[in-house]
């Protein structure tokens, strides 16, 4: 899982997931350029900060393809992948992940990016927001907690 690039393409759940958390900027603080698509900004329903641009793929084909098996904004989000090279995606969900791996493409999960920003030095500790994450919906095992919180060494 390579997470060095500075393109994200991010899922509506990791902007949910960060809005809830107040920490929607650590995008712009990961990535040069971050994109969604419009599937996406209408799932996410809320005021895009001026950091995250909409942008659809040129060529639906494949985001048509992808929707026989994932939702819409999985679909457009892993379409899009395909015409901005050198971009990560930004999944949360199990089936979308392991297309993007079956497709070769660089994808993370947004605990993934919280750990990157804590290598980077961008954030001094993850456990404060892994803490927050608890307190959403967002659900991951202890086991994962304990995993992230050795690689960050904390």
């Amino acid at each position: 899982m390579q997470l060095n690039s500075e393109i994200i393409i991010s899922d509506t759940s990791c902007l949910i997931l960060l809005s809830k958390i107040d920490e929607l900027a650590l995008l712009n603080k990961l990535g040069r350029k971050v994109f969604i698509t419009q599937i996406i900004s209408r799932e996410f329903g809320q005021k895009l900060p001026d950091f995250i641009k909409v942008m659809d793929p040129s060529d639906t084909h494949y985001q048509k393809i992808l929707e026989m098996d994932l939702d819409e904004g999985e679909a457009s989000a892993i379409a899009l992948s395909f015409e901005l090279s050198n971009s990560i995606l930004i999944l949360d969900e199990l089936k979308g992940r392991r297309i993007a791996e079956k497709l070769q493409l660089r994808y993370s999960g947004t605990i993934g990016l919280i750990l990157r920003a804590k290598q980077e030095g961008i954030i001094s500790a993850i456990k404060p927001i892994l803490t927050k994450m608890r307190g959403t919906n967002f659900r991951f095992s202890e086991r994962l907690l304990d995993t992230i919180l050795e690689l960050a060494g904390e």
